[in-house]
Formats: structure tokens, sequence, C-alpha cells
């Protein structure tokens, strides 16, 4: 009886907190395909705008990579009415702030300002759509940027390259096996026709979802976005979708790569399901349950009892065609990354041959509700919440109801999962190695 109790207690908590955190919306289509999605919250007057483009660095030609990630920068240049460096001037002067991030599958672009302010962030945001600046000055300046970011993100950076190196050596085919920061020797190649090709091709109203969320009042809000952005028009290029078949990996790739580290570290990557599918929430949690925190079991095992790790790590790279997942551990002074391989094999085995106990099991569910809440405690996180599963899942909603799919999954299915997709027989193990001292 006890036992009832409390798990009817603990549903309807969660069904409380559920209805009291549920993020209402208005969407609609402008007749050039632009996507609007207006969320009116007045808790504080700040209003966030931003612009999701469907384009990431798998849209890119595989000889000119590197696009996507550059347009992030690129589009920071200015436009045929906003001179060049005055894009941030406008916005710290208004008293917010700005900024963009560009992933494998698409490029997010948002303003956080005073919700006086909205006629401001939709301008720009305009602005940047229809007449960004895109000549050989401000090619060339972001190309020095890219090229500064590389070094101090991935070449100086220890451990910087393990995403790239995974990547590649998981995917044979398909785009995902480029990095998005590109590369450089493309962007030195391509030529300014080809940027403006770019642009025109991609940052194109069908092509893209306005989110505004925060201290409006939603009809004001409609024709001021009507203003700024119906007279934008529709793309006319063909948007490249490239989805290539990748086959399957049959077989372990195992490899080193020696980089500016004092620690050697194991790496092992897995080609998980795309994001949205049912496996891919009970991905999600296994990899709470293995490196969710200092109780995580890669932690306990790995750091705290045998003492062999100084980090350990594992999470699931969601993506739109089918998803990558990276396991890591930093060997503690003395330990032979290989001793690593082992002991976080005997803790996948275990997950893979046990069901996990369910008081374990309500933790990671536990926890998952957690992180949910906490990802739409800011306008910003509701903006580009909203945008993604717009975009990626065609269900806005999914906002309010997503977490019901974690609630879905069983302990079976965490246990199927890993037997699936976290294969010892299919994976990719990279052993990160210091370089050789000079002699």
């Amino acid at each position: 009886m006890y036992k009832l109790l409390m798990t009817l207690t603990a549903c309807l908590a969660a069904f409380v907190l559920q209805a009291q955190n549920k993020i209402r919306y208005v969407e609609y289509d402008l007749p050039n395909g632009l996507h609007v999605i207006l969320h009116e919250n007045h808790e504080t007057p700040i209003v966030a705008v931003a612009v999701s483009y469907h384009v990431g660095s798998k849209n890119e030609n595989p000889n000119r990579t590197g696009f996507a990630h550059f347009f992030e920068h690129l589009l920071f240049e200015g436009s045929e009415n906003v001179k060049r460096g005055e894009f941030d001037k406008y916005i710290e002067n208004a008293g917010g702030m700005n900024n963009a991030n560009t992933w494998y599958d698409r490029t997010f672009y948002y303003e956080v300002l005073p919700s006086n302010q909205l006629k401001l962030g939709l301008w720009l945001e305009s602005e940047r759509m229809l007449h960004a600046r895109v000549d050989s000055t401000g090619i060339e300046t972001q190309r020095q940027v890219v090229k500064e970011e590389r070094r101090q993100r991935i070449d100086n950076q220890p451990y910087g390259s393990v995403i790239e190196e995974t990547m590649k050596r998981l995917f044979k085919v398909h785009p995902y096996k480029w990095p998005v920061i590109g590369s450089m020797a493309h962007l030195d190649a391509a030529k300014e026709q080809d940027y403006v090709n770019f642009y025109k091709t991609f940052y194109v109203p069908n092509n893209a979802v306005l989110v505004v969320a925060g201290d409006i009042d939603i009809p004001t809000a409609k024709k001021e976005i009507e203003k700024y952005f119906a007279t934008i028009p529709r793309g006319i290029h063909p948007i490249p979708r490239p989805k290539p078949q990748e086959p399957p990996l049959r077989g372990v790739t195992v490899d080193t790569v020696y980089d500016n580290i004092q620690l050697p570290a194991v790496i092992l990557g897995y080609r998980l399901p795309a994001q949205g599918t049912p496996d891919d929430y009970a991905v999600e949690l296994l990899n709470t349950l293995l490196a969710g925190g200092q109780s995580s079991r890669l932690h306990k095992v790995l750091v705290d009892e045998k003492q062999k790790a100084l980090y350990v790590g594992s999470f699931p790279m969601a993506l739109e065609d089918m998803g990558a997942g990276i396991m890591f551990a930093i060997a503690n002074m003395g330990v032979d990354p290989k001793e690593l391989t082992t002991e976080m094999d005997r803790v996948l085995d275990d997950v893979r041959n046990n069901l996990i106990p369910e008081k374990e099991f309500q933790k990671l569910l536990n926890q998952k509700e957690s992180d949910f809440v906490q990802a739409n405690n800011k306008m910003i996180g509701i903006a580009e919440n909203l945008a993604d599963y717009y975009m990626f899942y065609g269900n806005t909603d999914l906002i309010n109801t997503e977490l019901d799919r974690y609630r879905k999954v069983t302990r079976e299915d965490i246990r199927r999962v890993a037997r699936k997709y976290y294969d010892p027989a299919n994976r990719v193990i990279l052993y990160y190695l210091p370089k050789p001292k000079a002699q």
C-alpha cells in the first residue's frame, strides 16, 4: 500500500509540475514559407528573437565543407542597411545580447533584448535573411577568424579533436563524417560566388523558423513580423537534403591519435538511432545511467572504486539522420588506456545482461524530468526548443509532451538498446596518447 501511495504521489507531482510549466504558443506560416512561432510570457520584461535555418554541415558540398559554420560568422558582418561591424553594437546599445551556433543539421541565430526593443531584433534578423553582406572583404576577415577558432578550440585544445576523429571513422559515406568547422583548405579555395550561392540557397524564408518568445503582445508581434518578413521572397533554388545510405560498420576500427596531452584517454564510438525515434529516448536514459553525474555507473566504477580514470563521460549526439555515441575516459597517471576499455566494457556488459534495478530506473526518469523543466527556464531556451521541435520533428507541442516519450521507456528497452547499439563488435576505439617528445 505504501509503495502504491508513493507511486501515485509521484505521478500527481509530475502532472502538476508539467501543467504549471506548459508552454503556450501560436504558430503559423507566412506566404513566403517562413514558419513563425510566438510564445507570450510576461514574467520578465525581455524578448528572445531567434531564427533557425535548416542548414548545417551535412548540407555542404563535399568539396566546400565548413560553409554552414562559416556563415554563422559571416552573417554578423552587416548588411545593405547595417554597416560592417555594427550588428553587435545595435544589440549592445539596446542592452541586449546575441549569439549563434551551428551543428550538423541546422544553424541558429538569436537576440535577447528588453521587450521594448522587439522591432530591433526583427529588423536585424530580416536584414540577415534578405540583405546580408556577402562580399570579399567580409569573407577574408571571417576566414581568418575561423582559422583562429580552429586553432584555439581543436588544434591547440587537449582532446579537442575527439569528435572530429571519431566521426570520420564512424561514418564513411554520410556528410556527418566531416567536422562542422569544415576544411580550411576548402574555405581558402572557395570563390566569392560560392559563398553567394550558398546564401541564396539556404538563407531563405522557406528554409527557416522564426521564434519570438517573451514579453510580447501576440497581435502586435504578428503585425511587426508581417512588416519585416512578409516581403522577403521565397527561395528559388532547390535545397539539398543529402541522406546517403551509410553501410554497416561490420567490425571494430582501432586507431591511435597522438595529441598535445599529458594523460592518455580512450574513446569509444557507436552508431545510434536518429533523434526522435523511440530507441533514441532509451539511448538517452542509458547514457544518463552510465555517465550522468558522480553517482553514475562509469564514474562510480572507474573514478571512485578502481581509480583508473580521472574523468569519464558518455553522450549521445542527437542528429537528424542517424546519431552517434561517444564514450570516453581520461586515464589516471600510470594507467594503460586499454585497461579503461576493459573496465568500460564490464560496466556495459552488466547493462546488456541485466535489468537495472527499479529504484535506479526511477532515478533516471526523475533526472530527465528535471532536465526537461530546466531546459525551458529561460526565454532563449524556450525559443530554441520551439524551433527544434518544429524543424526536426514536425511537432512543436513536444515542448510540452516529449517527457511522455521518456516515460514510455522501460527497463527492458534500456537493456535492449545497450545490446543493439553499444555492440563491442561494431564500434570505433581510439586511443589518445601524448605526442612523443622530440629527441
